[in-house]
């Protein structure tokens, strides 16, 4: 019986390789065909790779000052240096080892304040769609309120009562989207109570944990994975708003693509470069994001899957 029991133990084992291989393989493929899909994934690691070894990457300290050297032009223009390669500016700090830098802040921004979202989204939607009745429509209330509001200002308002800090801004788009996750996972509670094997598992005795953990959360992952794409590449985007509004990380603490966008403004005409490559480095980014989501959300949907087959 043991030999017998190690034997099936094995085949098991063997049996869960070959299905995530399986999945993997398809996967790989589908991203191949969606060429849009597979750039994003590229951009996207880039960005990361950019975050993780930026002190490997950079050529210069970011916040050293190098008065001597302030507002040269990028390498490849008169009068550049590649000890340089993106320019300086009007400090003389190197622009390239900041733009490199802040990918570290708009990744911490992005990532974190989308786990906050989508953990309190996903907590107060799956609750309000569950339980229903009074409570459904009081949490909802309270989310369409709130979704009412014009967010850039309503983030701006809050990011100045609280102050300027990283805590404070991964806090205030934690909080302030996670409505969004919210009315998204209430939905789709809503849509799977409906579906048969819920039901099933209701007139078989199950418990609401049970029929929550089991049977309604792992459907909610593929849209909640989806939505956390597209809500990161919006949060990296109003990071940097709101560093040029001066309400982001201090420029002191993070160089911040926001903060290198407002101090480059008043050389917009002289010296395009030093607002030039942080805008680049936004749009780079927020494209890069919205390309996976968009092949993600295709991966993740059924009924998106056949309709391009």
């Amino acid at each position: 019986m043991p030999v017998e029991n190690a034997t099936v133990t094995a085949d098991s084992l063997l049996d869960v390789e070959r299905t995530w291989k399986d999945r993997l393989a398809y996967l790989w493929r589908f991203l191949w065909r969606d060429r849009g899909g597979l750039v994003g994934l590229i951009v996207f690691m880039i960005v990361v790779l950019a975050a993780i070894f930026a002190p490997a990457i950079s050529t210069q300290d970011p916040f050293e000052q190098n008065l001597r050297a302030s507002k040269l032009p990028p390498a490849w223009d008169e009068g550049g240096s590649w000890e340089y390669p993106f320019g300086t500016d009007s400090l003389g700090k190197d622009i390239f080892s900041r733009v490199i830098y802040g990918t570290r802040v708009s990744l911490m921004v992005g990532l974190f304040g989308v786990l906050i979202a989508s953990i309190l989204g996903l907590i107060v939607g799956a609750i309000a769609g569950y339980v229903g009745g009074r409570l459904d429509e009081t949490i909802m209330g309270m989310v369409n309120l709130i979704l009412s509001l014009p967010y850039l200002l309503f983030v701006v308002f809050i990011a100045a009562v609280l102050g300027r800090s990283l805590l404070n801004v991964i806090l205030i788009f934690g909080i302030t989207d996670a409505p969004i996750f919210a009315r998204v996972t209430r939905g789709e509670v809503l849509r799977i109570r409906q579906s048969g094997y819920v039901e099933s598992a209701i007139s078989a005795g199950a418990r609401w944990p049970r029929i929550i953990f089991d049977h309604i959360l792992p459907n909610l992952i593929g849209p909640l994975i989806t939505l956390a794409t597209f809500e990161m590449s919006r949060m990296i985007f109003y990071e940097a708003g709101l560093g040029f509004l001066g309400l982001s990380v201090p420029p002191h603490e993070y160089p911040t693509w926001g903060n290198m966008l407002a101090a480059g403004r008043k050389y917009l005409t002289s010296y395009p470069w030093m607002a030039t490559f942080p805008g680049l480095a936004i749009m780079f980014t927020s494209l890069g994001m919205n390309l996976l989501g968009d092949w993600l959300r295709d991966v993740l949907d059924p009924r998106l899957r056949r309709s391009r087959k």
